[in-house]
């Protein structure tokens, strides 16, 4: 089926779309909702896709015949080669069991791993797994940061120890990071007792679909030996820093409900945008 865009924007209440995720809330638009459809299942990206700098093609695509949508909600699943399948609701919480239902169904249907329920609010849901969605503009210059190093500065002996920094954090990207790490761009890294154990990065600009610089996405994270020093705070502001002076308009973030990060970025003025709830099945 078509999506209409005259029906699902008065119902989108956080500017997040299947495949893409947060978008600028001025880079949502009904061209964008087209273009979206138009390359599903291609393994095609669109030119704006922050995930082109890991693959070669999408892995992510929209479950086009089974959309629905009315006046009061919109339901749009999509499934990853792996076998991930979600459902995307957007309309109110009454709404909330007919897409678990969906994402049962079409889970058996297309035979997926995983099925999980993706909705839209202004507040952390209390059972399911909520994610901040924050924008930070760079409409003035960031300072500098001392003690702060991009990864590739630092000397030989001390930048190897990245690799046992990375596997210490796999679980927060990290291990991923360090196999790619000859293609990205820089890290910028803390370092204590002759070894790295505090990290953010890769720092990469990308325009968005309505031609401004984003700052991607970054992996981010402190060895928990080394947290409570204020180490993130600077990594974070070297990171802004970088994207100050490279020209980024912009970055969006994605941070855990009342976690280090979402509290960080908090506390440093970033704008709410609203929370995306994730259920499992």
């Amino acid at each position: 089926m078509e999506l209409s865009w005259d029906l699902l924007h008065p119902v989108m209440s956080v500017p997040y779309l299947p495949t893409l995720g947060p978008l600028h809330p001025d880079a949502i638009s009904a061209g964008l909702l087209d273009a979206i459809v138009s390359v599903s299942g291609s393994g095609e990206f669109l030119t704006h896709d922050k995930d082109r700098r890991w693959s070669e093609r999408k892995d992510e695509h929209l479950l086009v015949d089974d959309m629905h949508q009315d006046r009061v909600r919109t339901l749009i699943p999509t499934l990853t080669g792996r076998g991930g399948l979600r459902v995307h609701l957007y309309g109110a919480p009454e709404h909330r069991p007919e897409a678990v239902e969906a994402a049962a169904r079409l889970a058996i249907a297309h035979r997926a791993t995983t099925a999980r329920v993706v909705w839209f609010q202004s507040d952390p849901d209390p059972v399911a797994a909520s994610t901040r969605v924050q924008l930070r503009t760079f409409d003035g210059p960031a300072p500098a940061v001392e003690g702060i190093e991009h990864l590739d500065a630092l000397p030989e002996p001390v930048r190897t120890t990245f690799g046992a920094f990375a596997d210490k954090l796999a679980d927060e990207g990290f291990a991923f990071l360090h196999s790619r790490i000859e293609s990205v761009g820089p890290v910028m890294t803390a370092v204590r007792d002759n070894r790295v154990v505090g990290a953010i990065g890769p720092l990469e600009t990308m325009p968005d679909p309505i031609g401004k610089a984003r700052l991607l996405p970054q992996y981010f994270g402190v060895l928990p030996e080394y947290r409570g020093l204020g180490l993130g705070r600077r990594l974070w502001r070297a990171a802004m820093h970088w994207g100050s002076t490279n020209g980024a308009d912009y970055q969006l973030l994605q941070t855990t409900a009342g976690g280090a990060s979402d509290r960080l970025c908090q506390a440093e003025g970033l704008t709410d945008l609203g929370f995306v709830c994730v259920m499992t099945v």
